[in-house]
């Protein structure tokens, strides 16, 4: 992306500053290497990995927790998410920006191959879902790149996250999300507030699975 940033937010350097850790090494790990690579790192700020069909493919404990709705489906699948769960309205108070935005990179991904598995997704969505049909029909092609997105959470309420998607080197069917927050923002305190509900959901789960074991 060339040219002044229409929103702030951070490129991949203020990830990496804010991680601890340099560009390069950065890189690094949207590449998949993970090798000694430290907790801190990894759980620095919410991260999925999506392929071009947007299911999520791979996450960390932040991210999980920051649309926890979309994950109680295996895997991930965020546009059905979003045009056939009325959930999805409350998760997303711009719901309609988050629709287009998805539309219009669906639109960009069967421009690369119409003839894959993407087809038959659109197929059912444009079945299933009026706003989806309709969107789709308007041929809108659009990548959302970075920018503020709005979700609600049912534990900590709203935030106002910036939110940019990075490519994966190697791997054009694949894009990295990162969400961050400015330091001593509400939406800062909120992700602080996120984190320690998702230390206490996976607690409660490894104790019920270690019940269910006994």
């Amino acid at each position: 992306m060339y040219g002044p940033r229409r929103v702030p937010g951070l490129r991949r350097g203020g990830v990496a500053m804010l991680a601890g850790v340099s560009a390069e090494y950065c890189t690094r790990l949207e590449r998949g290497d993970l090798s000694g690579v430290s907790d801190s790192v990894l759980h620095d700020q919410p991260a999925y990995v999506r392929n071009n069909r947007m299911n999520i493919r791979a996450a960390d404990p932040p991210a999980r927790a920051l649309p926890c709705e979309v994950f109680e489906q295996t895997p991930a699948k965020t546009c059905r998410f979003v045009f056939l769960d009325p959930r999805a309205t409350r998760l997303y108070p711009d719901w309609a920006g988050v629709a287009r935005n998805g539309v219009g990179a669906l639109r960009v991904e069967v421009a690369k191959n119409p003839f894959g598995e993407l087809s038959n997704m659109i197929g059912e969505l444009s079945t299933r879902s009026d706003a989806f049909r309709t969107q789709w029909g308007a041929h809108d092609v659009h990548v959302f790149a970075e920018g503020t997105q709005r979700l609600h959470h049912p534990a900590v309420g709203e935030m106002a996250l910036v939110h940019e998607n990075l490519g994966v080197p190697g791997d054009p069917g694949l894009s990295a999300t990162v969400y961050s927050a400015d330091s001593g923002t509400p939406a800062a305190d909120a992700l602080k507030l996120l984190a320690g509900w998702a230390a206490g959901q996976e607690r409660d789960a490894a104790a019920s699975q270690a019940d269910t074991e006994r």
